[in-house]
């Protein structure tokens, strides 16, 4: 589940699953697994809040590429964890939420970039920094969320937003390559700031299946 409170990582010593857990007791519900799909259409141009014609059509939608799968020769399964990689950028340099690295061991690591669309030059700093904090080294797994590419701020043509979210793959990769080259990884997943939007269960189990590629969250 997320929450205002549950984008912020680490923000609260106990585990997720936990929570999670106590939730379930006290409501009487059941844990549920589902499926995450690659979507075969996506949206990320945005549209102005004051015009009324953008609440009167529906939006126009873009071919979907699917997933990219990296090192996806195993099946991992943890407890998600992860949000927005500035805000985790701005909490590891705080140094106040985040736990020592080895608290993460085992879990599913979940990341994408805002609407504010950081280049990959500074998307593969911030990563960088978790690996020599010995972050990403504890996280078997990566959900890497397809990557805004348009605002209006910056609006790119359909090529340059194609080149955009290349680059910021390569640069992922590149920090894998160096401090988690072992790691797991699955691009374009549906989360984030495009639209589909899947919920990620933050602390729920993630069972990322590599060789199946598949991946089925259990809220």
């Amino acid at each position: 589940m997320l929450s205002p409170s549950s984008g912020l990582p680490g923000l609260f010593p106990l585990p997720y699953e936990l929570g999670l857990r106590r939730l379930r007791d006290d409501f009487g519900l059941e844990a549920v697994e589902y499926e995450l799909t690659p979507a075969s259409a996506y949206r990320d141009v945005d549209r102005p809040w004051e015009e009324p014609r953008t609440f009167e059509t529906e939006p126009d939608m873009e071919p979907a590429e699917g997933w990219s799968w990296h090192n996806a020769d195993r099946v991992v399964e943890g407890a998600g964890w992860g949000g927005s990689l500035e805000t985790l950028s701005w909490l590891l340099m705080a140094d106040r939420t985040v736990q020592p690295a080895v608290s993460y061991s085992g879990n599913v690591l979940f990341l994408e970039t805002s609407e504010e669309m950081p280049g990959a030059q500074e998307v593969y700093r911030i990563l960088r920094s978790m690996g020599e904090r010995g972050l990403l080294k504890e996280f078997p797994a990566l959900l890497m969320g397809r990557a805004k590419s348009w605002s209006f701020d910056n609006p790119l043509t359909a090529p340059e937003k194609a080149h955009f979210r290349s680059q910021q793959r390569e640069a992922v990769l590149r920090a894998l390559h160096e401090y988690a080259p072992d790691t797991m990884a699955v691009f374009d997943i549906e989360l984030g700031h495009t639209d589909p939007q899947v919920v990620i269960p933050v602390g729920g189990r993630i069972r990322v299946d590599g060789p199946a590629r598949r991946v089925v969250v259990t809220y």
